[in-house]
């Protein structure tokens, strides 16, 4: 399924595309541009892991640098394997690692993924109002699209205090015995991690990280187009990665080929963009991207697996002594 909507989507996100001229966009990016985008882009996945270690800390304090090395092991499963199973990679690497419960770790990158949609939701909205000439079909299903996402925050902040109903409601569904089980499990997963969110420190240290977040990787959006004589200005930047961040919710092959492309070359045209132009800056920006999390998530891993042999040591050699 996943294949064929990157197909489909490939297809349209290419024809009509002058490759000629794509090829000369990429060609004239500018290296000292893209290596600062690159340095801006791991600025953002560092902080990522800060965010992460705010609402694993509701369980036990995480080292920082193992909740920087467990996401990008996260985020090389999601560039290399189907259905974000990195989220499940990042959960079991840091439970490993740092002694938490796996079900409670992907508790929480479930909840950040949720809060992250929400947030990206309302950055399109903010963005759009700013930007002139835009349609108007377009700023009323933003802003559709703005009130439900507020109200899918306020449910979820208020979730936890409706527990006991929202089990109810879940057994009143006419569904399997099977299902009603597996949903069940889901919405214990849930709520598990808006409990580690609605402490004030951690919502406050949470919203702050994801300014930065959000912000540096605006920052090397914006970098990124420059280095290939494009230009991006603050808001067409964010309306970009919602746009992007949106669509990856969609099911879509490993690294979201295909569903980037589509998106560029739907979003970047009203703004001066031609086809060519989107879809050259999309591929180079993908190209970063790749290196980056593939050069940071390899490194995790090697890391990761260094600390559980040291942490494994000690009780090898315990386990020894006695013996003799």
């Amino acid at each position: 399924m996943a294949a064929l909507l990157a197909a489909a989507l490939l297809y349209v996100a290419f024809r009509g595309v002058n490759w000629r001229e794509a090829l000369a966009t990429a060609q004239q990016a500018r290296l000292e541009c893209l290596a600062l985008a690159a340095c801006v882009g791991s600025g953002s996945y560092c902080v990522r892991g800060l965010r992460w270690r705010v609402l694993l800390s509701a369980e036990k304090p995480v080292a920082r640098v193992n909740a920087f090395w467990a996401t990008m092991t996260g985020y090389l499963g999601n560039n290399f394997l189907p259905a974000r199973a990195g989220e499940i990679i990042r959960s079991v690497a840091i439970g490993q690692v740092a002694g938490i419960s796996t079900s409670f770790a992907l508790a929480t990158a479930l909840t950040e993924r949720m809060l992250d949609a929400i947030t990206l939701v309302l950055i399109g909205l903010a963005a759009i109002l700013t930007l002139p000439g835009l349609p108007d079909w377009l700023l009323s299903a933003v802003r559709i699209m703005g009130i439900v996402a507020l109200a899918g925050l306020v449910m979820a902040l208020a979730a936890t205090r409706l527990e006991s109903l929202l089990k109810r409601i879940l057994l009143c569904l006419p569904l399997p015995g099977s299902w009603h089980a597996r949903l069940a499990g889901i919405l214990e997963q849930f709520l598990m991690g808006m409990r580690a969110f609605q402490h004030p420190g951690r919502a406050l240290s949470f919203v702050t990280f994801s300014a930065v977040i959000w912000l540096a990787d605006a920052s090397a959006t914006m970098i990124a187009a420059r280095a290939m004589s494009l230009t991006l200005s603050l808001p067409q930047a964010f309306l970009l990665l919602a746009a992007m961040g949106l669509a990856s919710a969609a099911p879509s092959t490993p690294g979201y080929v295909g569903i980037y492309q589509f998106v560029a070359v739907t979003v970047l045209p009203p703004f001066g963009f031609s086809r060519s132009e989107a879809l050259a800056y999309m591929i180079v920006a993908q190209v970063i991207t790749y290196i980056i999390v593939t050069v940071w998530g390899l490194l995790g891993l090697w890391r990761l697996r260094a600390s559980e042999v040291r942490r494994a040591e000690p009780i090898t050699g315990a386990r020894v002594e006695r013996t003799r």
